[in-house]
């Protein structure tokens, strides 16, 4: 099975605390790479981060929201990778045919100026999310 071209683009982290987990990756040599952003659609707030490893993306919880809940209260940081992928339809295609599933429908994203978003769980229980290239 050849899969459609993508690039990797962050590892997501679901945390308590903006601050408090950007001082954590300081210490690697970690920086902001951008301004926060706030989205409502998914219920979070975020930061991107770069550094000597692969970009970051720290997550915490809008108020009105539970979206990171079941990863926290397990203790799970670092819970999905993101792919920026060149043909969203070859890549739904090619998911479904290896028994992935859907488990967030696209939807606008703010962190990607409002390119789609969706997230697929892997058989193995891995979460990705696909960004739709521009």
């Amino acid at each position: 099975m050849n899969f459609p071209r993508c690039s990797f683009h962050h590892i997501g982290v679901a945390c308590r605390d903006l601050d408090a987990e950007q001082k954590a990756y300081a210490v690697l040599g970690y920086q902001v790479e951008r301004p926060d952003f706030d989205d409502p659609i998914q219920g979070v707030r975020g930061r991107f981060l770069v550094g000597p490893g692969p970009r970051m993306e720290l997550l915490v919880e809008r108020g009105d929201s539970s979206v990171l809940a079941p990863w926290l209260r397990k203790g799970i940081k670092l819970y999905h990778l993101a792919f920026e992928a060149w043909d969203i339809d070859d890549t739904r295609r090619l998911l479904g045919a290896a028994s992935a599933r859907r488990v967030v429908d696209p939807v606008p994203a703010v962190a990607f100026d409002g390119r789609t978003i969706e997230f697929w769980m892997l058989p193995n229980l891995l979460l990705v999310e696909f960004i739709e290239t521009k």
